[in-house]
């Protein structure tokens, strides 16, 4: 069974709490309502959320109150399937796409590279 976490130790882990330390939990359920990637499991009337869920939920929140994007604009990068936060690199929002991209890129580019200092040693002689 997947550990599940509710949905104010999730307010509290984002730092979504009042002055007085009482989670904002409204502001979860307001995302929950606006994204369809983040819908919780209700156990005894209770709002559950998997790993993969708070993942989003991160991104979302970084999304919305670091960079000061629209809910719109939000969920127009959710569905590009850019999912991935990178933490080394807070500026890049697509860090984990491109870096995924260039050393694919890398690689092919090394292939060549090795061809043509092997096929040059033979034609050097």
């Amino acid at each position: 069974m997947k550990k599940l976490i509710t949905i104010s130790d999730l307010s509290k882990l984002l730092n979504l709490v009042d002055n007085n330390k009482k989670p904002l939990n409204y502001v979860l359920r307001y995302w929950e309502k606006e994204f369809n990637e983040i819908k919780s499991k209700k156990i005894k009337n209770r709002r559950y959320y998997t790993f993969e869920q708070v993942e989003t939920i991160k991104l979302i929140k970084f999304l919305l109150k670091n960079k000061g994007m629209t809910i719109n604009g939000v969920k127009n990068l959710l569905k590009s399937n850019i999912k991935k936060l990178d933490d080394y690199n807070s500026h890049s929002l697509k860090a984990e796409y491109y870096r995924k991209e260039f050393e694919e890129k890398s690689r092919k580019v090394l292939d060549k590279i090795k061809k043509l200092k092997k096929y040059g040693k033979k034609n050097s002689h």
